[in-house]
Order: structure tokens, then C-alpha cells, then sequence
């Protein structure tokens, strides 16, 4: 079974609870903001900073639930129990994966 990068039926939800004006500002923010917190996750592993890795895999992890975005959601989720152990193809992973979710969520969230 193949794991939709967003599932239709969370968003969807999402958008009947928040209001699709909401969702869109929400998405904006993320699609601004998601590549920012792969770059701290990079600097935090180059500098030893488990707090901040931690922190931000969360940061990520609970974006990934709120647009229905499991797979990026579970990467996360991994980095966080990892932390800065995880290391640099972990976070390309959950990079190409953001970079999948930011692709589809604008289409998403206009509909």
C-alpha cells in the first residue's frame, strides 16, 4: 500500500475545521518555513546541539499531522527519537520529502 504524500481526507478535514483562508495562510507559512527547519536540523548536527535537533524534529513532525503529511510526519518523528545521531541522510530524506509535501500542499489547499 502506497502512502499518499498528503492524504486528501486529513486535509480535507483540516480545511472544513480551520477554514480554507486559514489553511492557506498555514500552508504559506509552512512552505516558508519548512526549509529554514531542515537548516537548523543541519546546524544543530554540526553542532552538536541535541536540544535544538530534537526540538526541531518535532517542529516538523507536528506540521507533517496537521496537513496529513504521514510520511514526512514519520521522518520526522525518527529524527526526533534519534536526535543529532541521525546524522546528515536522515535529514536528506526528510528533506525530499518536505520538498514532496511543499510541492503538493499549494494545490492542495486552493481547491
Amino acid at each position: 500500500m502506497d502512502i499518499p504524500v498528503v492524504d486528501p481526507l486529513i486535509f480535507e478535514a483540516l480545511q472544513a475545521n480551520a477554514g480554507a483562508d486559514f489553511v492557506q495562510q498555514l500552508v504559506d507559512a509552512f512552505a516558508e518555513e519548512g526549509p529554514t527547519l531542515v537548516g537548523q536540523l543541519r546546524r544543530a548536527v554540526a553542532n552538536g546541539d541535541a536540544e535544538g535537533f530534537v526540538t526541531t524534529a518535532h517542529t516538523l513532525k507536528c506540521n507533517g499531522i496537521t496537513f496529513g503529511a504521514s510520511r514526512l510526519a514519520g521522518l520526522a518523528g525518527r529524527l526526533e527519537w534519534q536526535g543529532v545521531a541521525a546524522g546528515g541522510p536522515a535529514i536528506d530524506a526528510l528533506a525530499a520529502e518536505l520538498a514532496a509535501t511543499l510541492a503538493v500542499l499549494p494545490g492542495l489547499a486552493r481547491q
